[in-house]
């Protein structure tokens, strides 16, 4: 007998696990809830939620509460199906205890950290910013707090000093979905044992906030990098009294960490221009370019060493390289970022 489902899930990251789940002929997906649709893009058109979409496509039945925990109709549903399990993966509403009680098995969430490392919201972007080599996912059986649960199975990846929130996100999608599948078949046979956190060494990543994203020049290149690529596309300063995006940098006094060959020869280039004797008083102030790589990109003083910027993407202009950068707009050095 197949394991009877549902599915809570509402973005892109979900996907995968409801995919790999529709595609086993060990479990039955009665259904998935997910979150109301969302108008979205420039037209603010309505769009579904992508594990909506993909719901509809298999012909699944859909529930979309506003708030779960108050709408007796859909609570009413979900007990009515007497679900082995329920599986959550970023649903993006609080479960109550009226819920997690429902399934034969309880509620099984997919979460992106390592627990209890990263409780929260955010774990892959604040596990990137704080300079993590490593990060997994981590299944756990739900219960009231948040992410508090005890943990089934753990599956762990790395995190390459080039990985952005994205890319780190899509893999662990991949890696999320073999972890769940693994931990249904063991639940479903009683062969997995729940381990409890051990609280005293969890660690939280909250909601981000937009002050998240500003860049202040005064942190170290490398904590700037970090803050890049775990909040890409997102975080912004100012050049020339406008704001601008940075979507790419590199930390021209971390070498020795495994970068790829593109970084390789952005080393090389600052280590020729590094040996020049530079102007009195250049790069003795956080933001300020002190160099210009031809065909690269700016190089920016932080407060503790030079930071290449290698995409921006300048107000009201479409993302480019440090090169197009530094070419089109006529980048000096000296000039300043805010």
């Amino acid at each position: 007998m197949p394991l009877n489902v549902v599915f809570f899930g509402t973005p892109q990251f979900a996907v995968p696990c409801l995919e790999a789940l529709l595609r086993d002929d060990r479990f039955e997906v009665m259904g998935c809830v997910t979150q109301p649709d969302k108008r979205r893009g420039r037209g603010g058109k309505t769009t579904p939620s992508p594990v909506k979409a993909v719901a509809l496509e298999q012909g699944l039945t859909v529930w979309q509460p506003p708030r779960i925990k108050k709408d007796p109709e859909t609570l009413g549903q979900l007990d009515a199906l007497q679900a082995d399990v329920f599986v959550v993966v970023a649903y993006g509403q609080i479960l109550s205890k009226q819920i997690l009680d429902m399934p034969r098995l309880g509620c099984v969430n997919v979460h992106g950290s390592l627990l209890p490392e990263y409780r929260g919201a955010a774990p892959i972007q604040w596990s990137i910013v704080h300079g993590k080599p490593e990060t997994g996912v981590t299944t756990m059986q739900m219960d009231e707090g948040m992410d508090t649960g005890d943990m089934l199975l753990v599956s762990k990846m790395p995190i390459g000093p080039e990985d952005t929130a994205w890319t780190v996100a899509e893999q662990m999608s991949a890696l999320g979905a073999e972890t769940l599948v693994k931990t249904l078949v063991a639940l479903g046979a009683g062969t997995v044992t729940a381990t409890p956190q051990n609280s005293e060494a969890a660690t939280y990543a909250p909601l981000i906030k937009k002050e998240d994203y500003g860049l202040d020049w005064s942190k170290s290149a490398l904590a700037l990098h970090n803050q890049v690529r775990g909040f890409y596309p997102s975080c912004s300063g100012s050049f020339r009294g406008d704001a601008i995006k940075v979507l790419e940098t590199l930390p021209l006094d971390q070498p020795e960490l495994a970068w790829s060959d593109g970084c390789k020869a952005a080393f090389e280039a600052w280590a020729k221009v590094s040996e020049q004797t530079q102007p009195e008083g250049l790069g003795q102030t956080p933001g300020q370019i002190i160099a210009v790589l031809k065909g690269v990109g700016a190089v920016v003083q932080t407060g503790a060493g030079p930071l290449l910027l290698r995409q921006v993407k300048p107000a009201g202009k479409k993302a480019m390289s440090g090169g197009d950068f530094v070419n089109g707009l006529r980048v000096e050095q000296g000039e300043m970022f805010a």
